[in-house]
C-alpha cells in the first residue's frame, strides 16, 4: 500500500504557524513512508475565500520548502462528486433532506452536508475527497477530534471506512489559545516580512514533529534558528539577499534577520554626511594614513590590524564608525573596514567634519 496523505488549507491568505505545522508534518510522514502528499484547497465555503488566498498559501509552502506530489485539487471544482455522495446518503437513509434543499446527516447532531444552495459543507466534502483520492492517513490538529464521529458516520453511510486518523497537539499563542492570525506575527507571511529565513521556520516546525500535547509558539527559538541559517549561507547567497556586492559580506555576518542584512548593506553602501567631534579628527587622520598604506581590499586580519592599532593609541573608534557608516552602532568595525575599498574608506573619513 502506498501511503497517501493530504494537506487541505482553506484559501484565506497566508498560513498561520499551526497550519504550516500540518503541511510540514504531512510532508514528513509521506517522505518517511515513501508516500505522496496531495494538496487540496478547501474552498467550498465561499464566505471564507479571499482574493489571492490560494496564491498566498502556495507561496508559503514554497518558502517553507514543502513540496506536494499532486494538486492543487480545488473542492469548488468537485461539486458533482459531493452531490452524488449526498444522493447516495439520502437513498440509504444515512441523511435526510429538508424542504429548502438542505441535506443533513441523519445521526445526531445532524450536521449539514449540503447547504440550501446545493454547495457541500466541509463535513461532507472532506470525507468524500479523502475516500475518492485514496488518502490512507489523515494527519491533523487535535481541534478536529470532535469531527471524527461525524466523518466516520458519513463514511459508513457511503459504504466505506475512514483512513487512519492521527491527531497531534496544537500550536498555541502566549494567551494559551489556538494560534490564529489574530495573534500578532503568527502567520508565515509575518515571519517572512520580519526577515526570518524560510529554512529557519521549517527547521522549527520539523523540531515540533507531531507533538502529542499542545505547544506554545516559541518565537525566540525561531529567531535563534534564523541566526544559524543566516550564518550558514554562502557569501554569494548572502550578497544576493542583501542586493550588495560580495565584498560587503564580512560586515553582514552576525545579522539576526534578513531584514537586518539588507539594512546593514544599505547603511554601508550609502556614503554618509556626518559631523564628528573635532577631537576625533586625529583618529580619522591616522586611519587615513593606515588605510592608504594598505592594499585596496583588506581581508579580515588586515582590517582588524588597523582597528587594533587605533584602539591601542586611544583612538575614537565610535567617531570612526560614524564617519564610515553614518551610524553609531552596527556590525564589527573591522568588518566595515574590510567591506569598503581603500578609496571609499579614505573618502568617507576625510568627508567627516
Amino acid at each position: 500500500m502506498t501511503v497517501r496523505v493530504r494537506f487541505a488549507p482553506s484559501p484565506t491568505g497566508s498560513l498561520h504557524v499551526g497550519n504550516a505545522l500540518d503541511a510540514v508534518a504531512n510532508r514528513a510522514y509521506a517522505d518517511e513512508h515513501g508516500g505522496r502528499l496531495v494538496l487540496r484547497i478547501d474552498d467550498t465555503d465561499t464566505t471564507r475565500v479571499l482574493p489571492g488566498g490560494e496564491q498566498a498559501v502556495l507561496l508559503d509552502l514554497e518558502w517553507l520548502g514543502v513540496r506536494w506530489d499532486e494538486g492543487p485539487i480545488r473542492q469548488s471544482e468537485r461539486a458533482r462528486l459531493y452531490a452524488a455522495a449526498a444522493e447516495r446518503l439520502l437513498e440509504t437513509g444515512a441523511a435526510i433532506g429538508e424542504a429548502d434543499g438542505t441535506v443533513r446527516l441523519a445521526e445526531p447532531p445532524r450536521p449539514t452536508l449540503l447547504r440550501a444552495d446545493g454547495s457541500a459543507t466541509y463535513q461532507l466534502a472532506t470525507v468524500v475527497d479523502d475516500l475518492d483520492l485514496g488518502i490512507t492517513h489523515i494527519i491533523r490538529g487535535s481541534d478536529h477530534r470532535p469531527n471524527l464521529p461525524v466523518h466516520q458516520s458519513i463514511a459508513r453511510g457511503l459504504g466505506a471506512g475512514l483512513p487512519e486518523v492521527i491527531h497531534h497537539g496544537l500550536v498555541l499563542g502566549q494567551d494559551g489559545k489556538k494560534l490564529s492570525k489574530r495573534h500578532g506575527h503568527a502567520s508565515v507571511a509575518d515571519l517572512r516580512a520580519k526577515g526570518l529565513p524560510g529554512a529557519a521556520v521549517r527547521a522549527y516546525l520539523d523540531e515540533l514533529g507531531l507533538p502529542v500535547h499542545d505547544v506554545h509558539f516559541d518565537v525566540a527559538r525561531v529567531r535563534r534558528l534564523a541566526i544559524d541559517e543566516i550564518a550558514a549561507m554562502s557569501d554569494v547567497e548572502l550578497a544576493e539577499v542583501a542586493g550588495a556586492p560580495v565584498e560587503l559580506v564580512p560586515a553582514l555576518r552576525g545579522a539576526r534577520s534578513l531584514v537586518e542584512v539588507r539594512e546593514i548593506a544599505a547603511q554601508i553602501r550609502e556614503t554618509p554626511a556626518v559631523k564628528v567631534d573635532p577631537a576625533a579628527h586625529i583618529t580619522l587622520e591616522r586611519f587615513v594614513e593606515l588605510r592608504a598604506a594598505a592594499r585596496d581590499r583588506l581581508d579580515g586580519p588586515g582590517a582588524k590590524e588597523i582597528v587594533h592599532e587605533l584602539k591601542a593609541v586611544g583612538g575614537d573608534l565610535k567617531s570612526l564608525r560614524l564617519a564610515l557608516t553614518g551610524a553609531e552602532r552596527g556590525p564589527e568595525l573591522s568588518s566595515v573596514v574590510a567591506a569598503l575599498s581603500r578609496d571609499e574608506a579614505i573618502g568617507r573619513a576625510r568627508a567627516a567634519h
